[in-house]
């Protein structure tokens, strides 16, 4: 399971703008976020770094 979703609602971030910063497809971020598909660890860095956090913060529970 990954906090994409969290990490975009919490920073104000569409999906649709994350999607072209990757340069993925919508639906492909859309299942990432919706936890259908997960992103390769390459793929999961990146995100990290275009959103400015630690790649452990998409990937791990706050309640852990």
């Amino acid at each position: 399971m990954n906090r994409i979703k969290e990490v975009l609602e919490e920073k104000g971030i569409k999906q649709t703008w994350l999607a072209d910063k990757l340069g993925k497809s919508y639906n492909m971020v859309n299942a990432y976020v919706q936890n259908r598909q997960q992103p390769r660890l390459e793929t999961l860095f990146e995100i990290a770094k275009i959103l400015n956090v630690d790649p452990k913060d998409l990937i791990q529970s706050e309640h852990e």
